[in-house]
Order: structure tokens, then C-alpha cells, then sequence
């Protein structure tokens, strides 16, 4: 993703990040936390909802039976928190999305991943969701010109993006409106006062998505995956123009705008997310069971991990055709080490 202008705080967390992440660095070994008889996995705001509880505890099973380990589950309110605990050994497994996965292997190289979801098709070939750059369903007529949506209609707006982590949720979008505006820097996105009139971050993609809907922003980003257990999408959901609906029954924090209705004057695919260990501290023969247990028809068949269609269950995934979980390697995210820059 593309860094935004950090404050003071946010700085020296970093810097406190960065000297655990060379303590473990440097203290580490080839088996680091191998002997260890517990796992912590860590999971990013979005999949920290209480809504997602079963599918975090289905992780946390499965990697339990296949290394005979116990497994700790560490949730989150904060991007950069997540990021930094897989890539400083706090954490020795995470649940990542794409651009968070490369910011995390950017800070430790022993940070790969294991697995992440095929598409429909079985392969990675469509393994993608959808990001988008969304607006109220009432008030899409107004980004349009001649007929066609244009992102530089968003100029002046308040803009709600997730994280300045996320890939979803930040680094497409805002990379989509840099173009679109001809603006030189991101960060130029991410302040107040300057490309827009007020620039919010959600925390996570329902967050972005609230500050949509309860009125405090005119724009907002964040993707389909970390937002169907909340609502479904009316139309293409590989175009502009799709619509996404709050259900009537939604779940907290949704209760208070059921029915609401967001545009998307936007849409970009993103690699699906991988589940990444931390090398140093994950031996290759636990990772090797992790990703044969993961693989396994068990693991396909479970609702937590790929809910069909409909489910009352909130599945990471909503299964699609012959989606399962899928090895893969750091090359793959080769597309999203490009639009990072790392």
C-alpha cells in the first residue's frame, strides 16, 4: 500500500515495530518458535468482528489438529498492529490481506505465505474479490459524466478510506483516484483539506462502510468479502454501477441502517487474502501439515471457511463453484508487490 503521513503516535509505534521486528530478527533461528508448544494467530480488524468468531475458531482447530499445538487467537482494531505482530514473532500465523501480507514481508522476509482460496474456477485464476469506491444510491447521478461514472467527480468530497494498510480498502481505490485526478503523491489523498475536503479511516472495511452510511462521508472504499455477512450486492459485481444493500436482519454494527443502499461509481479486482506464517518461529514441517490440513476435503467442506450461499454462517469466504484453499507462494502476489512498490 501507499504509506499516508504518519502522526506522531503512529511514528513512534513504529519505531517501537521496527525494534521488536530486529529483536527477532536477530535473536531468531531456523526453527525459531518450531520447539514451541503453542501458536498465536493473528487476525486483521475485518476478521476480528464478532460475526467472523467461528471462522477464526475453525483456523485455530485446524492448525491445532494438524501441528498437535495449542493455538492462541489474537484479534485486532488496527491494521499496523496485525502487521506487526506476524512480522516481529509475536504472532507466528496471520490471516492477511494482500497488501497487509506485503507490508509484513517487506518489514521481515521470513513472513510468506501458505495458502490462500481459489476462485470459482478451482485455481487462481479468478482467486479475487472486489474493491470499491462507493457512494449513497441516491446521490450516484452526481459522479457522473455524460452518462459514465468519473472518479474526479470524489474531488472535495469527504472520503472514507480503511487503513492506509489495506489493499482493499486504500492502495487500489486510492491508486485508481491518484490517476483519475493526475494527483503526484497518495499522501495527497490521505490528509484532510487538500484533494478532498476531509479524508476519514474506518479501521476496518464496516467501519468505512458506517461512515457511508451514517451520513459522515460522501465516499467510501472498502471490498464485497469483508462486507457479505452484513448485505448483498445487486448487479455486476465486476462493474461500476453495483449496488450494495444492507440487509434487513444485519447484524451489529449494522442494525441502525438496514436497507441502506450504496453505488459503486468504481470496481477493482484484489488477490485473495493468503494465511501467512512467520518462517523464523514456524518450522516446515508444521507448515507443511498446516497447508495439507487446509487443502484437505475437510477444511473445503466446512461452512466457517467457505459458507454457501445464504448461510446463516459467516464464512470467510462465500463459497462459489469449486473455491477451496489452494498452496501459494510469495511470487504469486507479484501484482500487488507492483502496486505497492515493495
Amino acid at each position: 500500500m501507499f504509506k499516508r503521513g504518519m502522526k506522531a503516535a503512529t511514528l513512534v509505534t513504529l519505531l517501537m515495530g521496527s525494534s521488536l521486528i530486529m529483536a527477532a530478527c536477530s535473536n531468531g533461528s531456523a526453527t525459531g518458535n518450531a520447539d514451541n508448544k503453542t501458536l498465536t494467530v493473528v487476525f486483521l480488524p475485518g476478521d476480528s468482528a464478532k460475526e467472523v468468531t467461528g471462522a477464526r475458531q475453525a483456523f485455530s482447530k485446524e492448525i491445532s489438529k494438524a501441528t498437535g499445538k495449542k493455538v492462541n487467537i489474537l484479534t485486532t482494531t488496527d491494521y499496523n498492529v496485525a502487521i506487526q505482530s506476524i512480522a516481529s514473532g509475536k504472532a507466528q500465523i496471520a490471516l492477511l490481506g494482500p497488501d497487509a501480507y506485503v507490508e509484513a514481508n517487506a518489514q521481515n522476509r521470513q513472513v510468506q505465505p501458505l495458502v490462500t482460496a481459489t476462485g470459482a474456477s478451482g485455481t487462481l485464476k479468478d482467486a479475487q474479490y472486489h474493491s470499491y469506491i462507493m457512494v449513497p444510491k441516491n446521490k450516484a447521478s452526481h459522479y457522473k459524466v455524460q452518462g459514465k461514472y468519473r472518479l474526479k467527480k470524489v474531488a472535495g468530497q469527504t472520503m472514507s478510506f480503511v487503513s492506509a494498510t489495506s489493499t482493499s480498502g486504500f492502495a487500489v481505490p486510492a491508486g485508481a483516484i491518484k490517476t483519475a485526478l493526475g494527483v503526484k503523491q497518495s499522501s495527497q489523498l490521505q490528509q484532510s483539506g487538500g484533494v478532498f475536503k476531509k479524508v476519514l479511516y474506518g479501521g476496518s472495511h464496516q467501519g468505512s462502510a458506517l461512515n457511508l452510511f451514517n451520513g459522515d462521508a460522501d465516499v467510501a472504499a472498502f471490498d464485497d468479502i469483508d462486507m457479505t455477512p452484513y448485505g448483498e450486492l445487486i448487479g455486476n459485481p465486476n462493474k461500476a454501477g453495483v449496488i450494495y444493500k444492507v440487509k434487513k436482519d444485519a447484524p451489529a454494527p449494522f442494525t441502525k441502517v438496514a436497507g441502506a443502499q450504496s453505488q459503486a461509481i468504481a470496481a477493482y479486482p484484489v488477490q485473495n487474502e493468503p494465511l501467512v506464517a512467520n518462517r523464523s518461529q514456524v518450522s516446515e514441517t508444521d507448515a507443511a501439515k498446516i497447508i495439507q490440513r487446509l487443502t484437505s476435503k475437510q477444511a473445503t467442506n466446512n461452512p466457517n471457511f467457505f459458507a454457501p450461499i445464504n448461510s446463516k454462517t459467516h464464512g470467510i469466504f462465500t463459497k462459489k463453484g469449486k473455491m477451496h484453499f489452494i498452496k501459494v507462494t510469495d511470487r504469486w502476489y507479484e501484482p500487488t508487490h507492483k502496486i505497492i512498490g515493495k
